[in-house]
């Protein structure tokens, strides 16, 4: 329907390009148009994020933060220069580095060892100062979890703001049986563990 959708708009469907994940089940879905199979795939880019079938942010985080990293090693000129002031490279580490590490962030669930490696996130210079006094003095990892959930709060009121679609989503509880052994933290159990307040705190 979408490649017949779309012809209408002079739209061509590229097969090869066009790709499908799943869910539900073992992932395995088999989609043919035209005689040709759309492949099917366990992980694919979106708009500079990794999405997994899993629902596993891990692998997302983990890139997230080394391509931080990347960003501040391609920058190392400005990091041993000595006629830059720390407070100077301070802002900029605000406004190059923790946003390439934090993006996307909006919709992850961290897990112990995600906020783990936040913890670890470090600045490589020593600008006549220790790495212990530039941590000290812009605090990355709690810099980097703060303002996640602050964007997560963010994201949070603008969809409760209207009745949408993913407000139904994000506040709806499926039908069925939850699969066994533990349970995966939730995108809103993660938001009500770092606030401390409940759903309905949250919404008022």
């Amino acid at each position: 329907r979408i490649k017949k959708e779309s012809e209408k708009m002079g739209l061509h469907l590229n097969i090869k390009k066009t790709k499908i994940m799943t869910t539900a089940g073992n992932g395995a879905v088999k989609i043919t148009i035209n005689n040709e199979e759309i492949e099917c795939v366990k992980v694919f880019c979106f708009l500079g994020s990794m999405i997994d079938r899993t629902e596993n942010c891990g692998p997302e985080i983990r890139r997230q933060i080394a391509l931080g990293r990347s960003a501040m090693l391609s920058m190392h000129q400005i990091w041993k220069s000595k006629d830059i002031s720390l407070t100077t490279k301070c802002k900029m580490v605000h406004a190059t580095v923790l946003p390439i590490s934090m993006y996307g962030c909006e919709s992850w669930t961290l897990k112990k060892a995600d906020r783990k490696r936040m913890d670890a996130f470090k600045i490589p210079w020593t600008a006549r100062v220790t790495n212990k006094e530039v941590l000290e003095r812009i605090k990355p990892e709690i810099l980097l979890e703060g303002k996640i959930t602050k964007l997560w709060l963010t994201y949070f009121g603008h969809v409760m703001r209207s009745d949408s679609l993913e407000k139904a989503m994000m506040l709806g509880i499926v039908s069925g049986t939850k699969r066994q052994g533990r349970q995966r933290t939730r995108w809103l159990d993660a938001i009500k563990t770092d606030t401390g307040l409940g759903i309905e705190q949250l919404k008022e």
